[in-house]
């Protein structure tokens, strides 16, 4: 494959939804994507369970998961509890999240953007010390719901410590939805400047204003070999308001291998799980390519759980 899709729909994708999934159905899901071609798949978040409490069962997932190999399991964590917790869960890679904005960081971490970037120089050390592969994500990189426009050169800024502190990839997530191509762009090139060819860049779009797409191919166009998506396009983030659901990895796997790209899925395996999740959520999924049908090939509709 060319570009590598992270599956986030376990973690971001059911983190914001109203109806919290048994830890079987979490584990089915996970299942459907492996069969269907995930190879990265962040399965499950640290977080505190009062503060997320869909992700409260996350040791439960990761005993259950299927292990096949190569298929790696990411855990989100925001702190050394976090990793303590993802390194007894027998995760193969940790996210460690940074909040660009102040005000974001606060609400998400209860800690500064300042704090937080330490906590995390601290985390990914341990991380890597421990022989996990790390990911630096930073939250709100192209706005927050909070403070509004972003300093792209405070993205930049802590890339380059993210880097220097050993992160073996960095991630620039729209956590609310509100980039545009150009803006991915230019954040590329600021990254690149700031922190040097490595770490490879990883991006995280949600498609709250109908641009997560045009974004991620302004981002493989911008060398990025990473994106996240999430099965069905559920998701969102419980601390950033009116944030709709991750771009949809069925969408985008379409999108991309039309383009000729190798992502590594198998289409028409894959398909089925928006109408399972759709059955488990008890609502349609805001997927398109599950309503219409790959092309070519007859239209079918696999979103309804019947």
């Amino acid at each position: 494959m060319d570009v590598t899709i992270v599956e986030v729909s376990p973690r971001d994708g059911l983190q914001n939804e109203r109806v919290i999934l048994s830890t079987e159905a979490k584990v089915e899901l996970v299942a459907r994507l492996v069969g269907a071609g995930a190879r990265r798949v962040e399965a499950v978040s640290f977080a505190h369970p009062k503060l997320v409490p869909a992700m409260a069962d996350a040791e439960a997932v990761m005993e259950r998961v299927p292990r096949v190999d190569g298929v790696a399991y990411a855990g989100l964590v925001l702190n050394r509890r976090g990793l303590d917790r993802a390194l007894a869960a027998g995760v193969d890679e940790v996210n460690v999240v940074v909040g660009v904005s102040d005000t974001f960081s606060r609400r998400n971490q209860n800690a500064s953007t300042e704090e937080s970037m330490r906590a995390a120089v601290d985390t990914i050390g341990s991380a890597r010390s421990a022989g996990l592969f790390t990911t630096l994500t930073l939250a709100t990189s192209f706005g927050c719901p909070f403070e509004g426009e972003v300093s792209p050169d405070r993205v930049a800024e802590l890339a380059a410590r993210g880097a220097g502190a050993g992160a073996q990839e960095l991630c620039l997530a729209d956590t609310i939805g509100v980039g545009v191509p150009s803006q991915v762009r230019d954040l590329a090139a600021r990254v690149r400047a700031a922190a040097g060819e490595e770490p490879p860049l990883r991006f995280h779009f949600h498609n709250t204003r109908n641009t997560g797409f045009a974004n991620a191919v302004a981002a493989v166009e911008a060398g990025a070999l990473v994106l996240d998506a999430s099965a069905g396009g559920i998701g969102g983030c419980p601390f950033a308001p009116e944030a709709t659901g991750n771009i949809a990895t069925d969408d985008l796997v379409y999108l991309l291998e039309r383009m000729g790209h190798d992502t590594g899925y198998d289409l028409e395996a894959l398909l089925p799980t928006a109408a399972y999740l759709s059955g488990q959520l008890g609502h349609e999924v805001p997927a398109m390519l599950p309503r219409a049908g790959s092309f070519p090939g007859p239209a079918t509709n696999l979103t309804r759980s019947g």
